[in-house]
């Protein structure tokens, strides 16, 4: 004869131990998302960028993409403009600092690498609203810029340090604001990651300071 008590109390065990894992399952779903704070100003020299490059500011719904196809499209992005852009501050370039425009002939900076791929991605069909630029603090805390690539299973940098794509909160980068998926002519706060992490970030590839 079966045992109904113990079989009753399995039962619960089961489903409150199922539920505990589906519930830690959606947290880290969550994690692997950059968390959207409050509205935030626009970095300084990303307020005249909406004027300037439209598209850059555009909204969009998402569609449905094969991850595969998605992320070798960032790969191959990212490999290119990394190797054909060179490094040049806007200092250098402009004679004053933070002014965020696609790279010249001379060169760009980090904001300018991230608009490249950006408007790339886009001719390639992938929705402005999976593309976000972010400011960040790199691993040394000096001021650094990246594009977000959003995909079904959470936020990847293309970053022009390296050309290894990276979750964002593998980075070992503190996370300050991003632009608005649902409205990129706005910003958010995001505060999080690298200084600010739990739990220190898994090690990215290392990089030269070419900023």
């Amino acid at each position: 004869m079966r045992n109904i008590p113990a079989l009753r109390a399995a039962a619960i065990a089961a489903l409150v131990l199922g539920g505990e894992a589906t519930a830690a399952a959606a947290a880290d779903h969550s994690a692997a998302f950059a968390p959207k704070g409050e509205a935030a100003a626009a970095p300084k020299g990303a307020r005249g960028l909406c004027a300037a490059h439209p598209w850059a500011c555009a909204a969009s719904d998402m569609r449905s993409w094969d991850s595969r196809a998605l992320m070798n499209r960032a790969r191959v992005v990212n490999a290119r403009v990394n190797r054909a852009v060179t490094q040049i501050s806007d200092q250098a370039q402009y004679g004053r600092e933070e002014v965020w425009a696609l790279p010249t002939a001379r060169g760009g900076d980090c904001e300018d690498f991230a608009l490249l791929k950006k408007r790339k991605l886009m001719t390639f069909g992938v929705e402005p609203a999976r593309l976000m630029i972010a400011t960040v603090l790199d691993r040394k805390g000096r001021s650094h810029a990246v594009l977000l690539l959003r995909t079904d299973d959470g936020d990847l940098v293309l970053d022009n340090l390296v050309d290894r794509i990276l979750p964002w909160d593998k980075t070992g980068y503190t996370f300050l604001r991003v632009q608005d998926p649902a409205a990129p002519d706005r910003w958010r706060r995001v505060f999080a990651g690298g200084m600010l992490a739990d739990s220190p970030v898994a090690a990215g590839s290392t990089a030269p300071a070419r900023r």
